[in-house]
């Protein structure tokens, strides 16, 4: 683990490649899983706020799940969610007409309608944040549905921090980014030296 600031960040999100292939996946990450996105505290209001926004944007069947359930729910691992539609996947998904799934709420960030883009789980992925009161640790998930994105990445030669500079600064800052930055290069110094 290597420290930044008040964080721990994994030395998988800086030795790992990644890169989204979404023609490739179609947006897996929104339909699969037994649970909707991970949700920050500040964020259930946010989406309490917007709904009556971003629900032109979601399908019927969605709005259907999210009118029963709520804008947010707490899944069976005691944790704050994005509700699900008939179990499967997250409410708040609509699907092209190439089957790819995209997120309403990121539809209406992008409309110019909301400030808030979508949850910052979603935003961070591959990158899940576990909160402790000393600090935030930051792990790199695997997960089978993302292969096309390490293939991509590893092409491109991307590290997954560097996938994922924007959603970092989002949540971190451009200060805490730069020092990540710098942590990195030392990492990749003392990496080369060891071999």
């Amino acid at each position: 683990m290597i420290a930044v600031g008040k964080t721990l960040i994994s030395e998988d999100i800086l030795e790992k490649k990644f890169v989204c292939d979404l023609q490739a996946c179609k947006g897996a990450c929104c339909v699969a899983g037994d649970s909707g996105a991970p949700l920050a505290k500040e964020e259930l209001e946010i989406l309490e706020k917007i709904w009556p926004i971003v629900k032109p944007y979601v399908p019927a069947s969605g709005v259907k799940a999210i009118e029963k359930q709520g804008t947010w729910v707490v899944d069976g691992d005691g944790d704050d969610t994005t509700p699900l539609m008939d179990g499967k996947h997250c409410a708040y998904t609509f699907f092209e007409k190439d089957g790819t799934a995209k997120c309403s709420i990121e539809k209406a960030w992008l409309d110019g309608k909301i400030k808030f883009k979508k949850p910052i789980s979603c935003h961070l992925y591959p990158i899940r944040v576990k909160e402790t009161k000393a600090g935030d640790i930051l792990n790199y998930d695997r997960w089978d549905l993302c292969k096309p994105a390490c293939k991509c990445g590893e092409k491109l030669d991307v590290p997954v921090y560097r996938f994922l500079k924007g959603p970092l600064e989002r949540k971190y800052g451009k200060q805490w980014f730069r020092d990540l930055e710098r942590a990195a290069e030392g990492h990749e110094k003392v990496k080369k030296a060891s071999r």
